[in-house]
């Protein structure tokens, strides 16, 4: 009896063994089992495996994902200057210096100016493109000036600022100077002439980079269509019916007496005027000529910049035979328009005064033409303000004939 009970006690043991084995050999918890097995092939180990490597081959897929977002968050592109530019793919904030803030308005995109020049500050509507701004803008960091032709920077309130782009009008070393200093990429374009293919190159690359290339391309037809128009009505006009004009009192690196006199002036060439100061000069711009120059020329008629007119008055007080001695100023054809120029050359006004000036001239072939209405279209497309010609009429700063007694 003893005997058979030792029997069935052995048979239970190697059974417990058995199962205890069996359970042992087939537990996927137990790594070291597993990786001793010599074909793991079917087991829930290998699945596990296999899981964890697709799962490592799927973090790394996400990495490269991230990566390759990363480098489509940025493009480069090609400045005036010539130099290769990292810039953000999306640009939602700049700070334009030099004469790139009336660009960007011009563009639409003063809304997206986060620091500014310290000449951008508006104080007068004949600074057109920044007055129109002017309650935005001189809450903004101050980022540099470009006061009488003088070129300043100031990194930190730049850093302050904290923009996706620099925009200005600067040599490549300057540049270069700024992106070093700050940080922050600078994009550079001509500061071009009135009226230029680099002014059109300008807009392209600005619309490009702030995304806009769309607006860019209608500025620069709208600007064509513009001067398309005026030619078309003034180049058949026979020099005969031409009166001799002067452009005087320019705008240059501040205001300027008679003495300072348009040179190559695009509004007189746009209308196809008898500028009395032809041949003076193959420069575009503002330049001062002896007084006894303008007796020499004696023009039919004389517009002043409106920012001279101060001075203009003041010497002529002290000087009134000088003046007897001038046509226009005997005949009363005296006239005043805004300043095309402050410290670069706008572009929405001198396009008004082409208009204003070539009814004056040729009324004939401008009869149709409401100058107001036409004031008014311009203004809008470039400012987005298309009551802009009371705003300049409401400072004195409008078209209008003058006298030199105060």
């Amino acid at each position: 009896m003893k005997k058979k009970c030792l029997k069935n006690s052995v048979v239970i043991l190697l059974i417990a063994v058995l199962l205890f084995l069996i359970t042992a050999c087939g537990n996927p918890k137990n790594a070291e089992d597993q990786n001793s097995i010599g074909n793991p092939k079917n087991t829930e180990d290998q699945n596990s495996i296999g899981n964890q490597n697709s799962a490592e081959k799927k973090q790394t897929a996400g990495e490269k994902t991230a990566s390759d977002e990363n480098n489509s968050k940025t493009r480069t592109i090609t400045d005036a200057r010539g130099r290769k530019v990292e810039i953000p793919a999306e640009v939602d904030s700049i700070v334009p210096l030099g004469n790139t803030p009336r660009m960007i308005v011009y563009l639409g995109l003063a809304d997206k100016v986060v620091g500014i020049g310290e000449c951008e500050i508006a104080k007068s509507p004949i600074q057109a493109y920044a007055y129109v701004h002017k309650e935005k803008w001189e809450k903004l960091p101050v980022c540099g000036t470009d006061a009488m032709g003088e070129t300043a920077f100031y990194p930190e309130e730049i850093i302050t600022a904290d923009p996706d782009v620099i925009l200005c009008t600067y040599t490549a070393d300057v540049a270069d100077n700024i992106q070093n200093q700050t940080g922050i990429p600078v994009v550079s374009v001509m500061d071009a002439t009135l009226f230029s293919k680099e002014y059109e190159d300008a807009f392209r690359i600005l619309g490009d980079v702030c995304g806009v290339s769309k607006r860019a391309e209608e500025v620069a037809e709208y600007i064509h269509t513009c001067l398309a128009d005026l030619e078309k009505r003034t180049k058949d006009v026979p020099d005969e019916k031409k009166p001799s004009v002067l452009g005087a009192g320019a705008t240059f690196k501040g205001s300027h007496g008679i003495e300072g006199v348009y040179s190559q002036y695009p509004v007189f060439k746009a209308i196809a005027a008898n500028d009395a100061a032809a041949g003076i000069s193959d420069t575009e711009g503002g330049l001062l000529v002896d007084k006894e120059k303008i007796i020499e020329w004696n023009p039919d008629m004389i517009f002043f910049d409106f920012g001279s007119l101060e001075l203009i008055r003041q010497d002529y007080k002290e000087n009134p035979d000088y003046y007897a001695q001038l046509k226009a100023v005997k005949n009363g054809e005296l006239y005043q328009w805004p300043n095309s120029t402050w410290h670069w050359s706008n572009v929405e006004i001198p396009l008004v005064s082409a208009y204003s000036t070539a009814k004056l001239l040729y009324p004939e072939e401008f009869a149709d033409v409401d100058f107001e209405k036409k004031a008014a279209e311009i203004f809008e497309f470039f400012l987005g303000d298309k009551e802009y010609l009371k705003k300049l009429e409401a400072a004195g700063a409008g078209y209008s004939k003058i006298t030199l007694e105060e």
